[in-house]
């Protein structure tokens, strides 16, 4: 049994490259997120990265499990083999003197396949890599203009500059050969032309594909989003009632399913929403919405289609299109500048200089003028220090909420403070995933600083944020940011609900 106290021995005895890639991941993030083993507080103090590494280890037990038996009876299997095609042929002779068109041959021919034929191993989500290669074996038989190939190898090459495809991939070779034949075909080709792969190319790529199949709960989950808001969708939900009502009876969604809470829900507002004569769109609460968007990996607007902006534009058009900002004012906006509404920030500073101070005073603003504000307080927790910085800047409003951990479901707020990112146990990987999730929202991470006043962590957190704010003395904050490079706020100065 693989378990935390003896995760890193009993992985030595598993070669990850052999497991499929959901395993390599979760390795990648429970090594990142324990620094090693080194460091197990994030674990315990976040319960979405125990959550994710309990999964990984409980899914990983079942793998090797699953193996060793699987060992054993191929081991089993071998010693009969000899027997076990004698017995074989014997009933095929037999089937053929009974049926001599041949067709119970044919059935035992094929129950004998699918007892040979290796099961795929169930996953959240399909790796990036098969993705493209079964979009690539798709293409054989298929005519294609030049832009629909080149789309194609933008979206290949993109996958790969941000890394999520990467050289150490199981499937890099394959990778390489698929973006190598586009790029010829495309350099080639005039207008129009049929894609045909060489059998042997096909043949291999095709069976890549089969390795790994989306969970049948992960599948029901992504249908039932795609019916929100929509009218017309009544047939639909009824026959994906029945499918998961199917499902269930026959194992496919067990009570063991790691998402069978979300398949039970979603069941109960399908039934609603089928007998319901008077409603006549599918309707997910916002929350609701938000979790299972979560476990998606995605955003739901983008499952419907894109944005509406082109990878490519002409600079005249770019340069008149309108984002949203925030719309900042007094000492906020002389500090930040006006940062679009899903901005994220940086704030370090030495303890005592005021960092706790600026952030609360930033968040009753946020909270009094744009919106639903959460402050996680994991440094200070919920206790008389807190209380008295909000009493102190006069901030307490009803959209200012404050906790003491990290919700796993930030879907009513709109603001989001992580005081610490490092009490928290968070790594680069993890706040760039809480963005991912929430496209929508803002963060602001506030930081703990080295003796020399640098930010504690890894440089990729400066990097990856569009607004970094220092606190270099007492009470002074300068911002070095995207929006308003170079601003700097007293934050001990009187403070006015106007600002």
């Amino acid at each position: 049994m693989i378990a935390t106290n003896n995760y890193f021995k009993e992985i030595e005895k598993i070669d990850f490259s052999e497991l499929p890639e959901a395993f390599r991941k979760g390795h990648e993030f429970l090594e990142k997120a324990t620094d090693r083993g080194n460091n197990w507080t994030s674990y315990q103090s976040s319960d979405t990265i125990k959550k994710t590494i309990d999964i990984y280890l409980a899914k990983l037990n079942e793998f090797v499990s699953n193996n060793k038996k699987a060992d054993n009876k191929q081991r089993k299997k071998i010693r009969q083999q000899q027997s076990s095609r004698e017995i074989i042929q014997e009933a095929l002779i037999k089937q053929s003197i009974v049926n001599p068109d041949g067709s119970s041959k044919k059935k035992a021919r094929q129950s004998a396949s699918k007892e040979n034929e290796v099961q795929p191993t169930l996953v959240e989500r399909i790796p990036e890599e098969l993705r493209f290669i079964k979009r690539f074996v798709n293409l054989n038989g298929k005519s294609k203009t030049k832009e629909e190939l080149l789309r194609f190898i933008n979206s290949l090459q993109k996958a790969i500059l941000e890394k999520r495809i990467r050289k150490t991939s199981p499937y890099a070779e394959q990778i390489k050969s698929i973006q190598d034949k586009l790029v010829e075909t495309y350099n080639n080709m005039k207008a129009k032309i049929t894609i045909q792969l060489k059998p042997g190319t096909y043949d291999e790529f095709k069976k890549l594909t089969g390795e790994e199949k989306v969970m049948p709960s992960i599948n029901f989950i992504k249908r039932y989003i795609g019916m929100n808001g929509k009218t017309g969708m009544k047939e639909k939900a009824k026959q994906l009632l029945q499918q998961i009502n199917r499902a269930m009876d026959k194992g496919k969604v067990a009570d063991n399913d790691p998402y069978i809470t979300e398949i039970q829900e979603l069941k109960k507002n399908l039934k609603v929403f089928t007998t319901d004569k008077v409603q006549k769109t599918l309707e997910i609460e916002k929350a609701a919405l938000n979790g299972l968007e979560g476990i998606l990996g995605c955003a739901c607007q983008h499952l419907n289609g894109f944005d509406g902006k082109p990878s490519i534009m002409n600079s005249m058009d770019f340069a008149n299109m309108e984002f949203a900002t925030i719309g900042l004012k007094g000492k906020w906006y002389k500090l930040i500048g006006d940062p679009s509404s899903n901005f994220t920030a940086m704030v370090f500073g030495k303890p005592k200089m005021g960092k706790s101070y600026l952030c609360i005073d930033f968040a009753g603003y946020l909270a009094r003028h744009h919106g639903k504000v959460l402050y996680v307080a994991k440094e200070e927790g919920l206790d008389y220090t807190l209380q008295q910085k909000l009493n102190d800047k006069d901030v307490a409003h009803p959209n200012l909420f404050v906790a003491s951990i990290l919700p796993d479901s930030l879907a009513q707020y709109d603001f989001i403070f992580l005081d610490s990112v490092n009490k928290l146990g968070l790594a680069p990987e993890d706040l760039n995933r809480l963005k991912h999730l929430n496209p929508t929202k803002s963060f602001i991470f506030i930081f703990q600083s080295t003796k020399e006043g640098k930010f504690r962590g890894a440089n990729t957190f400066q990097h990856d944020v569009d607004v970094v704010i220092e606190i270099p003395e007492k009470g002074k904050a300068i911002q070095m940011g995207r929006f308003n490079q170079g601003g700097e706020m007293e934050i001990f100065e009187s403070y006015s609900h106007a600002a």
